[in-house]
Formats: C-alpha cells, structure tokens, sequence
C-alpha cells in the first residue's frame, strides 16, 4: 500500500499542498498531469529524496515520512534508467542487495530470478554502454525490484521507446506486477500507456491530486512531453 495524508512538499517556488490518497497492496496505480504538475516531485518526496514540509507517508502500513530512503521498501526505476557506467547488469542487479548485506547465495540466486522475470540474461556481464532503451530499462526495473520492495515507483519509463518495444514493456511491466504483486506507482503522459496497465488513475492538477475514471482522461494530461517540454517538467 501506498498512502499520504495531508502532504506538503515544495520545490522551489512549486508546491504540492494538502495531498491525501492511497493506492491499495498489489495496485497498479497511474499517476497523470501536465508538464511542471508535480508527479515528479511527489515520485521524490515518497522515496524521501525530497523533503515533506507537512503530512505523513505509509508505504506497506508502516509511516516512512522522515524515513531515510533505503528503510522506505520502496523500489525507483527513473525516467532515464540512472544506470552507473562502471558497473556491469548483474552489479546493478545486486546493489541494494549488497547495501542491505545480503549473502553471496542470495545475491546470485536473485540475480537469476531477475534475468529470468526480465529477459535480461545474455546482458549480465555488459556495462550499460550501448545497451538500448528497452534495455536500460529492464535494468533499471530489475535493480528496483531486487530487494523485493513493497512498492515500485517508476518515472516516464516509456517515454523514449519506440512502439514496438514500448508494447513490450507495457507487456512486461503488468506481467511483473501480477507475478510479484508488487504495488505500482507509474507516471505517464501517455493514453495508451495508462489504459493498458492502470488499476486506479490519478491526476495531479493545480497542486492537487484525485481519482479519475479513464473515460474522463483529458488529452493534454496524457499526450507524451514536446521536446521543449522536456526541459522544464518537474
């Protein structure tokens, strides 16, 4: 489960107020609204990358507010994988196994279980270096999931990948989710995208955050970034 009660969180002059919602254990949850509307920020501020002025955060029925990032069972997959360059797949697929002291057994035998879930098992002994999209995001995914978090918060995953491999990852990403009943927070520009993964939709609009029915989506919330948009979206 993932749950804010009152939230407060600024960036810069920006400012989410008074933001309450839940999405419930094993959820696929959506996360809408137009370029600069806060989804990025609220992304930051439930991993505790961003700092809450006021309100609460409970991920898996525990509060994390002031939690530190590691201790919040929270998995990130960002916008642009965010993948470290001196590091190999399978190192990726171990690190916050590592931090956390898992053993040398338990390390390799999750490593595998991501290769398997994720296709990703003739990449293990490369570097993120020519990777492609579609790639880099199944690492990312798998470096997120790897520790077995409560839940997945993944940022415009899509946003750059073709069709054809963006239908794959769609595929991917409900499969994972069915399988690990992991509780999913993903944010999306995009219609398509969001009718064909979303359990509960939300939208973020002037500072605040609600429940929307698909049919009642609008097409600014949910058309991909222009690229001048890119630059400024929060």
């Amino acid at each position: 489960m993932i749950q804010t009660r009152h939230l407060t969180v600024a960036a810069g002059t920006f400012r989410l107020a008074d933001v309450s919602f839940t999405v419930p254990t094993g959820a696929y949850c959506v996360l809408m609204g137009r370029s600069g509307s806060g989804k990025t920020t609220l992304l930051e501020a439930l991993c505790g990358l961003r700092q809450v002025l006021r309100g609460e955060i409970w991920i898996g029925g525990r509060e994390v507010t002031h939690a530190r990032p590691r201790d919040r069972g929270i998995g990130l997959a960002p916008q642009d994988g965010a993948l470290f360059t001196h590091m190999t797949v399978r190192d990726h697929l171990e690190f916050a196994l590592r931090i956390r002291r898992a053993s040398r057994r338990e390390c390799e035998e999750r490593v595998e279980e991501l290769a398997e879930l994720l296709h990703i098992g003739d990449l293990l002994s490369r570097r993120p270096f020519g990777l492609s999209g579609g790639e880099t995001q199944r690492v990312a995914l798998g470096r997120a999931l790897s520790f077995r978090p409560h839940c997945l918060c993944i940022d415009e995953p899509l946003s750059a990948l073709d069709d054809e491999t963006r239908h794959e990852m769609i595929r991917l990403l409900k499969r994972i989710q069915q399988e690990t009943g992991v509780t999913v927070l993903h944010v999306t520009h995009n219609r398509r995208e969001a009718s064909a993964l979303a359990d509960i939709l939300l939208r973020i609009d002037g500072g605040g955050i609600h429940e929307i029915d698909d049919s009642e989506a609008k097409p600014d919330d949910l058309e991909p970034f222009s690229l001048g948009e890119l630059h400024h979206a929060k």
